[in-house]
This record gives C-alpha cells, structure tokens and sequence, in this order.
C-alpha cells in the first residue's frame, strides 16, 4: 500500500467496529502498515466494504459481522485471526453503541445493552487475546474509552462503561505486561461518529442543562479548536501498536482534531490525618474551621494566612 513504512509488516489484528468511521480509519492505517486485519462490524456489508478496500490496495483482511459483547464471539473472533493469518498481534477495541437518558429514566435494559458492547465486549475479547500474546510473549491492546467517562449528562450507562475500560486497561497493563503484553486506551474526540449523533440527536430538550452547566460541561473543555474528524484518530492508535510505543503502558491518551494529549494518573490531591482516625465530629471540625467550596474555585484551605487553594 503507497505511502507506508510498514511498521507493522507481518503483524496480525483485530479491530472492532471497523465498518465506518473512527473504526475504519484505524482498519485501513493498520493495513496500510502492514497489518493484515480482521474487520469487525455488526453490519455485514460495512465489514465486507473496509475489506475490499483494503484488498484493493494490496492489503489482507477478512471480515467478521457478529456482534461484540458474547464471549463465544469473542473467542470465535480470536479463533478466526490466528486460522485465517497464523497468529494475532493486535487487538483494537472499538465497538460500542448508545442509550441517552438521565439516570432516574435509564431502563435495565438501556443499562445492560451498553454495559455488553463496550464494557464486556472489550473483555471478553482481551480474555481470549492475552493467551495468545502470551504465548507469543508479546502483543498489543489498545481499548476505547471516552472523554464522556469523566461525567457527562444524560448518558450514565455509557459514561460508566467508557470508565470502566479505563480501571480495565490499566488493570491488564499492569497485571500482563511482564509478559510483553502492552494495553493502553484513548479517549477520542470526532463529531461525525454515528454514537456523537445518537447524543446530538437526543440531547436538545437537555439544552438548558448542559448551559446550566457551563464550563463544567464535557463540551466546554475548549481543547480543540479545530473539527475533530474520525480518520484524525488512526495515527495514534496506530502509533501505539508500532515499536516506537514498546515502553508505554497502561497510559490513556486524548485525541482530537489537531491535537494529541496524555491524561494524568488518578491520584490523592490532598491529605489530611488525624491520630486515632476520623469521626463525624472531627470531621464537621475540619469542614467548620479549615474548608470552605467554592463552585468556581474549587476548594480552599483557611489558614492564618488567608485562603489557600486546596
């Protein structure tokens, strides 16, 4: 395939949700480097349609239509690549799917169907790709994730799930990568995406929430001041499966647009320790005398000296 250095010659993939979009992008790069792909998509002809294009530029891929989320699937799909190429090197989750309500009107059953898709479906597909690695003593996963994990109205399934393959991708990353297993995960940005629309399509009447909410809204971030288009996305993902990524690990990594952007670690802001451990009463003591919230300013420490940030 012109314009590749084929960083990824002789490498195997899979990649989920590859018929359009961010999915497709990421398909026709790793094929572009020489990756031979297994092209996932719930819609057949959307698989069968990467895959020819692919073809058609002197590339491998196969297609495969069932749907993430059963761990047979998965298995089947593991199954599948090795058959098919020999081996499996790489695993691209990015399946997913959407239910937008609030959490007072969230049904078990829009609960349940995003938890499957993206949640146990990046699972259950690492589940049966890490023997794999392992016996090959290396591979890569890249998982999924979503800005929309940090708090975002109306979508608490898919908030929830989009975290939780963060806890997950560190998880494997710290637990398999003696094994030269390597997992990172992206939260990316892209407006066209058939799930941005979903929510766009659905969101209106929730308007004056979102405004409400002002630079505490998702929306509000302001990192991209350019369109974040879905094929802007690939060059990471596929960077992240090349050599030149072999030291990084269980780390998350913001795409959008123009800009590329490594999220911080999760860690203790402040501390506070008390002899004997905390009670109601102290607590009330500390919250009294020492915090106060401000909205804008976060919180504050008072001391003799005047507010402090906390």
């Amino acid at each position: 395939m012109p314009g590749s250095k084929k960083r990824l010659d002789g490498k195997v993939a899979i990649i989920t949700g590859a018929g359009r979009a961010i999915g497709r992008g990421e398909a026709i790069l790793l094929a572009r480097e020489g990756a031979s792909v297994v092209v996932n998509d719930i819609v057949k002809e959307n698989a069968e349609a990467v895959v020819a294009e692919i073809r058609g530029a002197d590339g491998e891929a196969v297609a495969n239509a069932e749907a993430v989320g059963d761990m047979d699937v998965a298995e089947r799909m593991v199954d599948q690549a090795v058959r098919t190429f020999g081996r499996l090197d790489i695993l691209v989750n990015n399946a997913g799917n959407q239910a937008v309500n609030p959490v007072d009107l969230m049904t078990e059953e829009q609960w349940d169907a995003v938890q499957k898709v993206h949640l146990r479906g990046t699972f259950s597909l690492i589940r049966y790709a890490v023997p794999v690695f392992k016996r090959q003593r290396a591979g890569v996963i890249v998982n999924t994730s979503s800005e929309a994990g940090l708090g975002r109205p109306i979508a608490p399934s898919y908030c929830a799930a989009k975290e939780g393959i963060v806890g997950l991708t560190r998880a494997v990353a710290r637990e398999q990568g003696r094994f030269g297993i390597r997992c990172n995960a992206i939260r990316p940005r892209a407006a066209e995406t058939g799930l941005t629309k979903i929510f766009m399509e659905n969101m209106q009447k929730w308007i004056p929430l979102i405004q409400g909410l002002g630079r505490y809204f998702l929306g509000e971030r302001g990192h991209v001041r350019t369109e974040a288009k879905a094929d802007q996305v690939a060059p990471i993902v596929v960077w992240l499966c090349t050599d030149a990524a072999a030291n990084v690990n269980g780390r998350t990594f913001y795409i959008g647009g123009d800009e590329v952007g490594l999220w911080s670690e999760p860690e203790l802001i402040r501390c506070a320790m008390r002899p004997g451990g905390w009670d109601l009463d102290s607590l009330d003591e500390l919250a009294s005398n020492y915090l106060t919230f401000d909205l804008a300013n976060h919180f504050l420490l008072k001391d003799s000296i005047g507010d402090r940030e906390l």
